[in-house]
């Protein structure tokens, strides 16, 4: 009986994990919303960055190994950071600061779409007449989001939500990119790898970022905001994800990201007045039937983002 307590428990965990990742990554957007009410976009993200790898590098408690590692390795490990951390972290966090929390949640389950793009690209998956529809209707429904029509970068989101879909685009790149590396390395050595080439890329351009930030004049609260996000929606929520992708298949971790969107869209009206309009559920229907032709019934070791 106490074994298979013990059984059910253990498949349980990586599920569990999952779903408190989502609600930590869905935070992420609504506590940023808050922050940069008081802290330019570029400030943020370097103090993510940044604090998060020294984080990562003191639960590994392995400075030196990254200069162990073979110079190819590095130097992959340095492009998964441009494309995953440094830009797709920069541009999410400044296109969130100019569109609301509800397109850039939607926006962001555009991922899985993009990663298969990427790894159809790079050969690690065949393409299939079903992809190409997915993708054309999740292309359609960021689009019709976007609205290019009255595209102005006056517009009142329209740059951000430009913004967050080129971040969604390069993080699924990052995805395709690191996979092997994820393989070889294990899920949680790899990020911590790569978060220290990323601060270490990010924290020339941070530092005159913070020089005329003002950060003295910054509210404690805001400060207690930030240190969440570094804390929770960064740095344990990848720590998480990283103990779930040991346990399930990458396949399953991704099924959770859609998540995101039905707790961001709940919980956004209610904490900043932010609105539902008919684009917004026109866009989602497109995105999310794009997405769906894409993941369903695709094969268990295909690599998918982990939000």
């Amino acid at each position: 009986m106490s074994s298979n307590a013990s059984t059910t428990s253990h498949a349980i965990k990586p599920h569990l994990a999952l779903i408190a990742v989502q609600v930590m990554f869905c935070s992420n957007f609504i506590v940023g919303k808050i922050v940069l009410r008081s802290i330019s976009s570029l400030s943020l993200g370097g103090i993510r960055i940044c604090g998060a790898a020294i984080i990562f590098t003191i639960m590994q408690r392995n400075v030196s190994g990254l200069w162990k590692l073979p110079k190819r390795v590095i130097a992959w490990l340095l492009l998964s950071g441009l494309l995953g951390i440094v830009i797709n972290q920069l541009l999410f966090i400044k296109g969130l600061s100019l569109t609301t929390a509800i397109n850039a949640t939607l926006l962001s389950t555009t991922i899985p779409v993009f990663a298969l793009a990427a790894s159809i690209a790079l050969g690690h998956e065949r393409k299939q007449f079903r992809h190409l529809v997915g993708i054309v209707l999740a292309v359609l429904g960021v689009v019709y989001l976007v609205d290019p029509a009255r595209a102005s970068f006056s517009a009142e989101t329209t740059l951000g939500n430009i913004l967050c879909a080129i971040s969604s685009l390069f993080y699924g790149a990052y995805i395709a990119v690191s996979r092997n590396l994820v393989r070889r390395y294990g899920a949680l050595r790899v990020t911590t790898w790569i978060f220290q080439l990323s601060a270490i890329v990010t924290l020339p351009i941070a530092v005159y970022s913070w020089s005329g930030a003002g950060l003295e004049s910054i509210a404690g609260e805001t400060w207690m905001a930030i240190g969440y996000i570094v804390l929770v929606p960064t740095v344990i929520a990848y720590y998480l994800n990283a103990l779930a992708l040991g346990l399930v298949p990458p396949s399953v971790v991704a099924i959770y990201i859609y998540m995101q969107p039905l707790l961001a869209f709940g919980i956004a009206p209610l904490v900043l007045g932010e609105k539902w309009n008919s684009r917004t559920i026109v866009a989602s229907a497109l995105i999310f039937a794009g997405v769906g032709v894409v993941t369903i019934g695709r094969r268990r070791n295909s690599t998918l983002p982990a939000a």
